[in-house]
Protein backbone atom coordinates (compact mmCIF):
# COMPACT_ATOMS: atom_id res chain seq x y z
CA UNK A 1 0.00 0.00 0.00
CA UNK A 2 1.53 3.52 -0.75
CA UNK A 3 2.29 5.95 1.73
CA UNK A 4 0.23 7.81 3.15
CA UNK A 5 0.99 11.63 1.89
CA UNK A 6 -2.08 13.74 3.88
CA UNK A 7 -3.45 15.19 0.05
CA UNK A 8 -6.62 15.84 1.79
CA UNK A 9 -6.10 18.08 4.35
CA UNK A 10 -3.68 19.68 2.14
CA UNK A 11 -6.43 20.62 -0.71
CA UNK A 12 -8.97 21.10 2.09
CA UNK A 13 -6.50 23.93 3.24
CA UNK A 14 -5.29 24.90 -0.21
CA UNK A 15 -9.25 26.16 -1.12
CA UNK A 16 -9.27 29.87 -0.57
CA UNK A 17 -6.00 30.26 -3.27
CA UNK A 18 -7.88 27.83 -5.25
CA UNK A 19 -11.09 29.73 -5.13
CA UNK A 20 -8.61 33.20 -6.29
CA UNK A 21 -7.48 31.14 -9.47
CA UNK A 22 -10.65 29.99 -10.55
CA UNK A 23 -12.33 34.13 -10.23
CA UNK A 24 -9.36 34.68 -12.57
CA UNK A 25 -10.01 32.29 -14.73
CA UNK A 26 -13.69 32.49 -15.27
CA UNK A 27 -12.54 37.06 -15.73
CA UNK A 28 -11.07 35.84 -18.60
CA UNK A 29 -13.71 33.72 -19.91
CA UNK A 30 -16.20 36.62 -19.22
CA UNK A 31 -16.78 37.85 -22.55
CA UNK A 32 -17.25 34.17 -24.33
CA UNK A 33 -18.88 33.22 -21.49
CA UNK A 34 -21.44 36.30 -21.85
CA UNK A 35 -21.79 35.82 -25.78
CA UNK A 36 -22.66 32.13 -25.11
CA UNK A 37 -25.70 32.65 -22.67
CA UNK A 38 -26.73 35.10 -25.08
CA UNK A 39 -27.01 32.91 -27.94
CA UNK A 40 -28.11 29.62 -26.30
CA UNK A 41 -31.51 30.27 -26.34
CA UNK A 42 -32.10 28.11 -23.61
CA UNK A 43 -35.07 27.74 -22.00
CA UNK A 44 -34.49 25.23 -19.36
CA UNK A 45 -31.11 24.19 -17.88
CA UNK A 46 -29.71 21.09 -16.75
CA UNK A 47 -27.08 20.78 -14.73
CA UNK A 48 -25.65 17.04 -13.88
CA UNK A 49 -22.61 15.13 -12.57
CA UNK A 50 -22.40 11.94 -10.50
CA UNK A 51 -21.75 11.67 -6.88
CA UNK A 52 -20.35 14.58 -5.59
CA UNK A 53 -20.94 17.02 -8.84
CA UNK A 54 -24.41 15.80 -8.33
CA UNK A 55 -25.09 17.30 -5.34
CA UNK A 56 -22.95 20.26 -6.96
CA UNK A 57 -25.33 20.38 -9.97
CA UNK A 58 -28.56 20.60 -7.15
CA UNK A 59 -26.75 23.91 -5.93
CA UNK A 60 -26.07 25.22 -9.16
CA UNK A 61 -29.37 24.88 -10.26
CA UNK A 62 -31.20 26.54 -6.96
CA UNK A 63 -28.20 29.29 -7.84
CA UNK A 64 -29.37 29.83 -11.42
CA UNK A 65 -33.13 29.56 -10.61
CA UNK A 66 -33.17 32.66 -7.91
CA UNK A 67 -30.70 34.96 -9.61
CA UNK A 68 -31.85 34.53 -13.02
CA UNK A 69 -35.34 33.18 -13.17
CA UNK A 70 -34.91 30.52 -15.67
CA UNK A 71 -35.70 27.05 -15.17
CA UNK A 72 -33.19 24.89 -13.86
CA UNK A 73 -32.47 21.48 -12.37
CA UNK A 74 -29.88 19.29 -11.20
CA UNK A 75 -29.64 15.08 -12.16
CA UNK A 76 -27.46 12.56 -11.87
CA UNK A 77 -25.76 12.12 -15.32
CA UNK A 78 -27.30 8.74 -15.14
CA UNK A 79 -30.43 9.59 -15.60
CA UNK A 80 -29.78 11.96 -18.33
CA UNK A 81 -28.21 8.66 -19.95
CA UNK A 82 -31.33 6.31 -19.47
CA UNK A 83 -33.91 8.19 -18.48
CA UNK A 84 -33.98 11.53 -20.90
CA UNK A 85 -38.26 11.16 -21.30
CA UNK A 86 -38.43 11.71 -17.75
CA UNK A 87 -35.39 14.47 -17.72
CA UNK A 88 -36.35 16.92 -20.36
CA UNK A 89 -39.77 18.97 -20.76
CA UNK A 90 -41.13 18.25 -23.97
CA UNK A 91 -40.19 20.68 -26.81
CA UNK A 92 -37.90 23.26 -24.71
CA UNK A 93 -34.56 24.16 -26.51
CA UNK A 94 -32.52 22.80 -23.21
CA UNK A 95 -28.91 23.57 -21.80
CA UNK A 96 -27.08 20.89 -20.64
CA UNK A 97 -24.27 21.53 -17.82
CA UNK A 98 -22.30 18.79 -16.98
CA UNK A 99 -19.51 19.09 -14.26
CA UNK A 100 -17.02 16.98 -13.93
CA UNK A 101 -13.76 16.65 -11.88
CA UNK A 102 -12.18 13.84 -13.98
CA UNK A 103 -13.60 15.10 -17.38
CA UNK A 104 -14.09 11.02 -17.55
CA UNK A 105 -16.83 9.56 -15.77
CA UNK A 106 -18.80 7.14 -18.01
CA UNK A 107 -22.47 8.49 -17.16
CA UNK A 108 -21.04 11.97 -17.54
CA UNK A 109 -19.81 10.97 -21.35
CA UNK A 110 -22.91 8.94 -21.55
CA UNK A 111 -24.95 11.82 -20.68
CA UNK A 112 -23.72 14.19 -23.27
CA UNK A 113 -23.83 12.13 -25.75
CA UNK A 114 -27.33 11.00 -25.36
CA UNK A 115 -28.43 14.58 -25.20
CA UNK A 116 -25.82 15.73 -28.47
CA UNK A 117 -27.73 12.68 -30.45
CA UNK A 118 -31.44 14.23 -29.69
CA UNK A 119 -30.57 17.62 -30.51
CA UNK A 120 -32.02 19.00 -27.34
CA UNK A 121 -29.29 21.83 -27.59
CA UNK A 122 -26.52 23.09 -26.42
CA UNK A 123 -23.92 22.30 -24.43
CA UNK A 124 -21.85 23.98 -21.73
CA UNK A 125 -19.18 21.85 -19.50
CA UNK A 126 -17.11 22.37 -16.43
CA UNK A 127 -14.29 20.22 -15.66
CA UNK A 128 -10.07 20.13 -14.21
CA UNK A 129 -8.42 18.45 -17.19
CA UNK A 130 -7.81 19.65 -20.08
CA UNK A 131 -6.45 16.44 -21.98
CA UNK A 132 -9.57 14.52 -21.11
CA UNK A 133 -12.72 13.68 -22.99
CA UNK A 134 -15.01 16.12 -21.38
CA UNK A 135 -13.29 19.39 -21.96
CA UNK A 136 -13.89 18.81 -25.14
CA UNK A 137 -17.31 17.55 -25.78
CA UNK A 138 -19.45 21.00 -24.98
CA UNK A 139 -20.17 23.87 -27.27
CA UNK A 140 -18.32 25.96 -24.57
CA UNK A 141 -15.66 24.44 -21.98
CA UNK A 142 -14.48 25.81 -18.94
CA UNK A 143 -11.60 24.03 -17.70
CA UNK A 144 -10.69 24.84 -13.87
CA UNK A 145 -7.23 23.46 -13.57
CA UNK A 146 -7.13 25.06 -9.69
CA UNK A 147 -9.68 22.15 -8.69
CA UNK A 148 -7.20 19.13 -9.57
CA UNK A 149 -7.13 17.18 -7.16
CA UNK A 150 -4.71 13.91 -5.95
CA UNK A 151 -7.31 12.65 -2.87
CA UNK A 152 -10.38 10.73 -4.12
CA UNK A 153 -12.90 12.20 -1.78
CA UNK A 154 -13.84 15.91 -3.74
CA UNK A 155 -13.57 18.56 -1.60
CA UNK A 156 -10.95 21.51 -3.19
CA UNK A 157 -12.43 20.31 -6.95
CA UNK A 158 -16.10 20.61 -5.66
CA UNK A 159 -15.88 23.79 -4.16
CA UNK A 160 -14.05 25.27 -7.15
CA UNK A 161 -16.23 24.03 -9.77
CA UNK A 162 -19.18 25.03 -7.83
CA UNK A 163 -17.79 28.72 -7.57
CA UNK A 164 -17.41 28.43 -11.57
CA UNK A 165 -21.30 27.63 -11.86
CA UNK A 166 -21.80 30.43 -9.38
CA UNK A 167 -20.11 33.15 -12.32
CA UNK A 168 -22.15 31.59 -14.81
CA UNK A 169 -25.54 32.19 -12.90
CA UNK A 170 -24.43 35.87 -11.95
CA UNK A 171 -23.72 36.42 -15.33
CA UNK A 172 -26.68 34.89 -16.91
CA UNK A 173 -28.79 37.60 -14.27
CA UNK A 174 -26.87 40.44 -14.86
CA UNK A 175 -26.09 40.96 -11.49
CA UNK A 176 -22.89 42.68 -11.54
CA UNK A 177 -23.03 43.57 -8.34
CA UNK A 178 -22.27 40.09 -7.16
CA UNK A 179 -18.54 40.27 -8.36
CA UNK A 180 -17.64 42.02 -5.06
CA UNK A 181 -18.95 39.76 -3.12
CA UNK A 182 -17.48 36.79 -5.07
CA UNK A 183 -13.97 38.38 -4.94
CA UNK A 184 -14.29 38.26 -0.68
CA UNK A 185 -14.55 34.64 -1.22
CA UNK A 186 -10.64 33.61 -0.57
CA UNK A 187 -10.36 35.56 2.29
CA UNK A 188 -13.53 34.56 3.86
CA UNK A 189 -12.54 31.32 3.40
CA UNK A 190 -9.41 31.74 4.67
CA UNK A 191 -10.97 33.11 8.23
CA UNK A 192 -13.14 29.88 8.45
CA UNK A 193 -9.97 27.38 8.12
CA UNK A 194 -7.84 29.20 10.64
CA UNK A 195 -11.39 29.73 13.45
CA UNK A 196 -13.15 26.73 12.86
CA UNK A 197 -10.48 23.97 12.61
CA UNK A 198 -10.20 23.67 16.36
CA UNK A 199 -14.05 22.46 16.63
CA UNK A 200 -14.11 20.22 13.76
CA UNK A 201 -10.92 18.27 15.49
CA UNK A 202 -12.86 18.55 18.81
CA UNK A 203 -16.32 17.08 17.60
CA UNK A 204 -14.31 14.89 15.21
CA UNK A 205 -12.39 13.20 18.23
CA UNK A 206 -15.91 13.01 19.74
CA UNK A 207 -16.39 9.23 20.26
CA UNK A 208 -20.15 9.55 21.74
CA UNK A 209 -21.27 10.81 18.63
CA UNK A 210 -22.59 7.79 16.05
CA UNK A 211 -24.58 9.47 13.39
CA UNK A 212 -24.26 12.99 12.00
CA UNK A 213 -26.72 14.77 10.05
CA UNK A 214 -26.87 17.79 7.69
CA UNK A 215 -29.59 20.22 7.14
CA UNK A 216 -30.00 23.29 4.29
CA UNK A 217 -32.56 23.98 2.42
CA UNK A 218 -32.57 25.59 -1.13
CA UNK A 219 -29.19 25.90 -3.15
CA UNK A 220 -27.42 24.73 0.60
CA UNK A 221 -29.17 21.39 0.52
CA UNK A 222 -27.18 20.24 -2.47
CA UNK A 223 -24.57 21.75 -0.19
CA UNK A 224 -25.35 19.20 2.87
CA UNK A 225 -26.09 16.48 0.98
CA UNK A 226 -22.18 16.77 -0.41
CA UNK A 227 -20.76 17.34 3.54
CA UNK A 228 -22.75 14.06 4.40
CA UNK A 229 -20.92 12.16 1.06
CA UNK A 230 -17.81 13.19 2.64
CA UNK A 231 -18.47 11.98 5.89
CA UNK A 232 -19.73 8.97 4.60
CA UNK A 233 -16.72 8.62 2.24
CA UNK A 234 -13.83 9.78 4.46
CA UNK A 235 -15.00 8.52 7.74
CA UNK A 236 -17.32 5.40 6.92
CA UNK A 237 -20.09 7.58 9.50
CA UNK A 238 -23.72 6.68 9.05
CA UNK A 239 -24.98 10.25 7.79
CA UNK A 240 -28.17 11.47 6.07
CA UNK A 241 -28.71 15.24 4.23
CA UNK A 242 -32.64 16.80 4.81
CA UNK A 243 -33.92 20.06 3.85
CA UNK A 244 -34.42 21.74 7.27
CA UNK A 245 -37.87 21.86 8.12
CA UNK A 246 -38.29 18.04 6.81
CA UNK A 247 -36.10 17.01 9.34
CA UNK A 248 -38.85 16.83 12.00
CA UNK A 249 -41.10 14.70 9.97
CA UNK A 250 -39.42 11.65 11.29
CA UNK A 251 -35.59 11.72 11.06
CA UNK A 252 -36.05 14.01 14.34
CA UNK A 253 -36.54 10.47 16.21
CA UNK A 254 -32.97 10.01 15.64
CA UNK A 255 -32.02 13.24 17.39
CA UNK A 256 -31.10 12.50 20.98
CA UNK A 257 -27.26 12.14 22.43
CA UNK A 258 -24.54 10.38 20.08
CA UNK A 259 -25.99 12.61 17.13
CA UNK A 260 -24.58 15.48 15.70
CA UNK A 261 -26.09 17.66 13.54
CA UNK A 262 -24.97 20.57 11.54
CA UNK A 263 -27.01 22.90 9.91
CA UNK A 264 -26.56 25.34 7.10
CA UNK A 265 -28.19 28.53 7.69
CA UNK A 266 -29.81 30.98 5.24
CA UNK A 267 -30.67 34.76 5.43
CA UNK A 268 -33.98 34.35 4.12
CA UNK A 269 -35.66 31.64 6.54
CA UNK A 270 -33.14 31.89 9.27
CA UNK A 271 -35.88 31.77 11.91
CA UNK A 272 -37.60 28.54 10.91
CA UNK A 273 -34.19 26.79 10.10
CA UNK A 274 -32.87 28.18 14.07
CA UNK A 275 -35.89 27.17 15.42
CA UNK A 276 -35.29 23.39 14.27
CA UNK A 277 -31.82 23.40 15.62
CA UNK A 278 -33.14 24.54 19.04
CA UNK A 279 -35.75 21.77 19.33
CA UNK A 280 -32.95 19.28 18.20
CA UNK A 281 -30.40 20.62 20.75
CA UNK A 282 -33.59 19.91 23.09
CA UNK A 283 -33.86 16.20 22.40
CA UNK A 284 -30.26 15.96 23.25
CA UNK A 285 -28.60 16.21 19.75
CA UNK A 286 -25.23 17.88 19.54
CA UNK A 287 -25.79 21.16 17.02
CA UNK A 288 -23.73 23.21 14.84
CA UNK A 289 -24.69 26.03 13.05
CA UNK A 290 -23.05 27.48 10.22
CA UNK A 291 -23.82 30.46 9.01
CA UNK A 292 -23.88 34.51 9.16
CA UNK A 293 -23.62 35.67 13.04
CA UNK A 294 -23.69 31.92 13.97
CA UNK A 295 -22.42 31.33 17.46
CA UNK A 296 -20.55 27.95 16.04
CA UNK A 297 -19.21 29.11 12.58
CA UNK A 298 -19.78 32.58 11.90
CA UNK A 299 -19.51 33.15 8.14
CA UNK A 300 -18.62 36.50 6.42
CA UNK A 301 -21.51 38.78 5.08
CA UNK A 302 -21.15 37.78 1.71
CA UNK A 303 -24.22 37.93 -0.57
CA UNK A 304 -26.29 34.90 0.24
CA UNK A 305 -27.07 34.05 -3.57
CA UNK A 306 -23.10 33.39 -3.84
CA UNK A 307 -22.27 32.69 -0.83
CA UNK A 308 -22.08 28.92 -0.48
CA UNK A 309 -18.54 27.93 -0.94
CA UNK A 310 -17.98 29.38 2.56
CA UNK A 311 -20.45 26.75 4.06
CA UNK A 312 -17.79 23.68 3.19
CA UNK A 313 -14.63 24.31 4.55
CA UNK A 314 -15.82 23.25 8.12
CA UNK A 315 -17.64 20.24 7.58
CA UNK A 316 -14.88 19.00 5.12
CA UNK A 317 -12.32 19.61 8.04
CA UNK A 318 -14.77 17.59 10.60
CA UNK A 319 -14.89 14.38 8.20
CA UNK A 320 -11.00 14.27 7.95
CA UNK A 321 -10.68 14.95 11.58
CA UNK A 322 -13.33 12.03 12.31
CA UNK A 323 -11.23 10.02 9.84
CA UNK A 324 -8.65 10.02 11.69
CA UNK A 325 -10.07 9.53 15.05
CA UNK A 326 -11.22 6.46 13.80
CA UNK A 327 -8.10 5.38 12.35
CA UNK A 328 -8.86 5.57 8.74
CA UNK A 329 -6.56 7.48 6.39
CA UNK A 330 -8.50 10.15 4.36
CA UNK A 331 -6.53 9.68 1.34
CA UNK A 332 -7.62 6.11 0.83
CA UNK A 333 -11.75 5.71 1.56
CA UNK A 334 -12.79 2.43 1.29
CA UNK A 335 -13.95 0.91 -1.65
CA UNK A 336 -13.68 4.13 -4.28
CA UNK A 337 -11.59 5.33 -6.76
CA UNK A 338 -11.52 8.58 -7.99
CA UNK A 339 -13.28 8.01 -11.45
CA UNK A 340 -16.14 5.82 -11.96
CA UNK A 341 -15.42 4.04 -15.14
CA UNK A 342 -18.15 1.59 -16.82
CA UNK A 343 -17.95 -1.51 -19.32
CA UNK A 344 -14.15 -1.49 -19.49
CA UNK A 345 -13.97 2.39 -19.28
CA UNK A 346 -15.90 3.27 -22.43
Amino acid sequence: MPPFHDYTWTEIQSQPTAWANTLALMETQADALGMFIRTNGAEHVVFTGCGSTYYLALAAAAALRELAGISAIGLPASEVWLNPLGSFPGGARTLLVPVSRSGETTETLRAVEAFRGAGRGPVLTFSCYPERPLAHMGDMNIVITAGQEQSIAQTRAFTTLYLGTLVLAAQWAARTDLFTDLAGLPAAGQAILRTSAALAHELGAEAPIDRCFFLGSGARYGLAAELSLKMKEMSLSESEPFHFLEYRHGPQSMARPGTLIVGLLSDTARAHEQAVLNEMRMLGARVVAVGVGADDIALANIAEPVRGPLYLPFGQMLAYERAIARGLTPDRPNQLNAVVKLDGGK
